[in-house]
């Protein structure tokens, strides 16, 4: 890597607004990333067992478990964090308590903890990931990306602004030592916040306001990914060459299936330009776009490595291998 060249991406968090597809886009994003050799973590922290479903497997635990192979021979993990778990954690790794932060549990001290300071929570969430990317085994990071199914874009600065939460709840201590180590992290050229839309008025705004209060915290805005896109532009058509080509494949062409169709295709072809002016609006937001297409039947495992494919492309430069980044996982600065 070139001395000017920009880290290379370890925390990938995807987020959009509830029903653009955002799980979807963060497990296709993980198979695109796991290239030949390389590992990727995708994690979930809402508890809604979204990504078990998408590659046919049973629901994902706490502990990281082998999920299937990347686009080319990766590795895809997944990890469902809980926020309890992770206070268990935190409890051993600083406190030393190990089996008496169980008894805290049994006895409700961690839901009352996590009640009484709620950025207490997202703390423990975001802590999870920042020890998954600096995590290393035998010399090497023990996962060259990690992925994370983030909660929707009207929360998520809130959830990723973890140095306002430990402000409020610690300036010293191992707690607000912590939570400023994730911040250092979260605000740097090593995450990108990846912004999932459809073209549809809604979610575009959001993704608009989303950009906009990403870049006013000093979170990075990573690529758009406008999704489920029906079809591409075509050529303008009349009801003569309808018929005549209804004709010449031996199809039925009275009039009635003729303006059936007619009406079907125009119906089309305005969504198509209303994605095209969407597309329009978000560059202005000047990150890169991919474009994913509906996928009609749903989409199955085989429709996440399509996907994968198409997201693939657009990474380009951000696909070099993790070796070639600063081992460093809070240095960097923004790109």
């Amino acid at each position: 890597m070139s001395a000017t060249a920009p880290p290379v991406p370890r925390l990938h968090i995807v987020t959009g607004k509830g029903g653009t597809g955002k799980t979807t886009v963060a497990a296709a994003l993980a198979l695109a990333l796991a290239g030949n050799g390389r590992r990727v973590l995708l994690v979930e922290v809402e508890g809604r067992q979204g990504i078990a479903p998408l590659f046919d497997a049973p629901p994902l635990p706490y502990q990281e478990r082998h999920l299937t192979a990347g686009l080319d021979g990766g590795e895809i993990f997944g990890q469902a964090v809980d926020a309890d778990e992770a206070l268990l954690d935190y409890l051993t790794m600083f406190y030393r308590l190990g089996s008496a932060g169980r008894v805290l549990r049994k006895f409700g001290a961690i839901d009352f903890a996590t009640t009484i300071a709620p950025g207490l929570r997202d703390i423990l969430l975001t802590g999870k990931l920042k020890e998954a990317v600096s995590r290393t085994e035998s010399d090497r990071m023990t996962y060259d990306a990690v992925v994370l199914d983030a909660p929707p874009t009207g929360r998520v600065v809130k959830f990723l602004n973890v140095t306002v939460e430990s402000g409020r709840l610690a300036k010293t201590g191992p707690i607000g030592k912590h939570s400023r180590s994730v911040a250092r992290l979260l605000h740097s050229s090593l995450t990108a916040v990846h912004l999932v839309t459809t073209p549809a008025a809604m979610p575009v705004q959001e993704t608009v306001d989303a950009a906009a209060e990403l870049r006013k915290a000093d979170l990075p805005v990573g690529r758009v990914v406008l999704n489920k896109v029906a079809g591409t532009k075509t050529a303008d058509i009349t009801a003569d060459q309808l018929r005549e080509g209804l004709e010449r494949s031996n199809l039925p062409s009275t009039a009635a299936q003729v303006a059936g169709l007619l009406t079907e295709y125009e119906a089309n072809r305005a969504e198509i330009e209303a994605a095209g002016a969407y597309r329009d609006r978000l560059e202005r937001l000047r990150r890169p776009i991919d474009e994913l297409a509906l996928l009609p039947e749903g989409v199955d495992l085989s429709g996440l490595y399509q996907l994968a494919g198409v997201l693939r492309k657009g990474l380009g430069p951000a696909r070099r291998s993790i070796a070639d980044a600063p081992s460093n996982p809070e240095g960097g600065g923004r790109d």
